[in-house]
């Protein structure tokens, strides 16, 4: 089963008498009498990273791929708890002053605070980290609106490339080599975006496990459709230029995950807004859809071209 099944099969009845819970269909906790918001993610080496070869750049894509649930939610992520399992071949001194310091410069770029966490000795090397906000409001999945228009910040499509590089299935200029593996490990999170994301978004979540995927579960719970372009999916100059010189398709590289960007849906009254706030804050935002009524289907289309939907579908953890 996947992991969805699981949690509504065993678990979500467990949280019928907690409202902050959001039914356990939502990134993070939100209790609005206490302002706290709080969300966990553990990530395990074969399955969130390839290996533990750069300590410095595993613990850095765990703290913005963390941080990216409150962020999403146009929340400031405060406080964070990490909990580490691995042995002494992969916590030696030396891979103990990397993750240090990686810790140490997350910190100072979004002003965070290491409050606690844990340590257990394992064969495998696993971290989780708990994330902890305060807010009176979140925006929350499940809420868009008929004839929403569907936006996405930043690129989409250069840490798969990265993937793939530090996985060794394909080679490029040893400049571009770096460019993929640090989106990989490092995605430019559109951090600052917390601040006024409540003012246009009905419904938003951040882009983990692939942006048709993601889609899917934003608005699992309603009875509406998503139609999206895939030429309108934004991409990076350096990515284009790969798949012109390549001849690569622009498809297979866009629905694969660890993008964490932030996927919302807004009315069209917000278009204008939307653009003067990604201009004001140097912050791209594109329009790559629209919310349909639930007696359309979903639909991805290329070059004005239905595409099948099964190709898209991203990650998902099976048990």
């Amino acid at each position: 089963m996947d992991e969805f099944t699981l949690i509504t099969k065993y678990f979500k009845k467990l949280s019928n008498n907690n409202s902050g819970a959001k039914n356990l269909n939502d990134d993070v906790f939100f209790d609005k009498n206490k302002k706290l918001v709080v969300s966990i993610d553990t990530y395990n080496e074969k399955i969130h990273f390839p290996d533990f070869k750069s300590p410095n750049l595993v613990i850095k894509k765990i703290i913005r791929s963390s941080i990216s649930d409150l962020i999403c939610k146009g929340v400031k992520p405060e406080y964070y708890f990490i909990s580490g399992s691995g042995n002494k071949n992969h916590f030696t001194k030396k891979n103990l002053k990397k993750i240090s310091k990686s810790l140490n410069e997350e910190q100072k770029k979004y002003n965070l605070k290491l409050s606690g966490g844990d340590t257990v000795t394992s064969k495998k090397i696993s971290f989780s980290i708990t994330t902890i906000g305060f807010s009176s409001n979140i925006i929350e999945r499940n809420k868009a609106r008929l004839n929403d228009d569907i936006y996405v910040t930043g690129n989409i499509g250069d840490s798969f490339l990265g993937l793939q590089l530090i996985k060794k299935k394909i080679k490029i200029s040893s400049k571009l080599k770096n460019y993929f593996i640090n989106q990989f490990y490092c995605p430019n999170l559109p951090h600052k975006i917390y601040k006024e994301i409540y003012k246009f978004a009905n419904t938003s979540m951040d882009v983990s496990d692939g942006l048709i995927s993601d889609m899917f579960k934003l608005i699992n719970k309603q009875k509406l459709s998503f139609e999206i372009d895939i030429n309108k999916i934004p991409i990076s100059n350096n990515l284009k230029n790969y798949l012109n010189k390549h001849k690569k398709k622009r498809s297979n590289y866009l629905f694969n995950g660890d993008d964490y960007q932030i996927l919302f849906t807004a009315s069209k009254k917000k278009r204008l807004l939307i653009k003067s706030i990604g201009k004001k804050m140097n912050q791209k935002i594109t329009k790559i859809g629209s919310i349909n009524n639930g007696y359309k289907k979903n639909f991805v289309k290329l070059d004005n071209k239905p595409q099948n939907l099964t190709k898209f579908k991203g990650y998902s953890h099976k048990f």
